[in-house]
């Protein structure tokens, strides 16, 4: 997506040659414009796929999520981080390592709200080693319910997360894939 390239290329920054911050337009800062054109394209990669409920874990993902399924006109579950003393009925968790905080996390999503019949789309802002996507694709397999594919807003390439998840058969679309960024230079895919 050139719109999401250019805009990376002119608001993010580089820390190392492993970290992005794109907290001016993404996930701080949310250039709402920006993120009603992502959700456009993540509605033309997957409007065949009978999607009928988004997933994606907080906080991060909400605003991609919430944005894309007007498109799909379905609603949106999150996968909750931390344990949770007012949810209702029993929970689809697992835990997962976030790379961004350096911590692991279980993250849940009560049972009531996927099931069987559902056709799922999981949208995230960033993959990177893949852990996140990795535990909300276990609470949709617990679920029962069937995994369209992961929508992803920037994948770094060079971590390996989206390879592993692609060659166990799951559909991961990404729109902007950073191959390095070596020396602040970000290079895309």
């Amino acid at each position: 997506m050139e719109l999401l390239k250019q805009r990376i290329l002119e608001q993010a920054t580089v820390i190392g040659s492993e970290v992005l911050k794109v907290d001016m337009f993404l996930n701080h800062q949310i250039d709402v414009a920006l993120l009603n054109e992502i959700g456009k394209e993540f509605f033309r990669l997957y409007a065949d796929a009978g999607i009928t409920k988004i997933l994606t874990v907080e906080a991060s993902g909400i605003g991609i999520a919430c944005i894309t399924a007007q498109y799909f006109n379905t609603p949106v579950v999150f996968a909750k981080k931390g344990v949770n003393r007012n949810a209702e009925g029993e929970i689809y968790s697992c835990d997962v390592f976030s790379f961004t905080k350096n911590a692991k996390a279980c993250i849940g999503v009560c049972q009531k709200y996927l099931d069987k019949d559902d056709t799922i789309l999981i949208l995230d802002d960033f993959l990177a080693y893949g852990s996140a996507l990795t535990g909300l694709i276990d609470i949709v397999k617990k679920s029962g319910a069937k995994l369209a594919g992961a929508g992803i807003v920037i994948e770094k390439g060079f971590q390996q997360g989206g390879q592993a998840i692609r060659s166990s058969g799951i559909r991961v679309e990404s729109l902007a894939i950073i191959e390095s960024m070596d020396n602040g230079k970000i290079v895309f895919g």
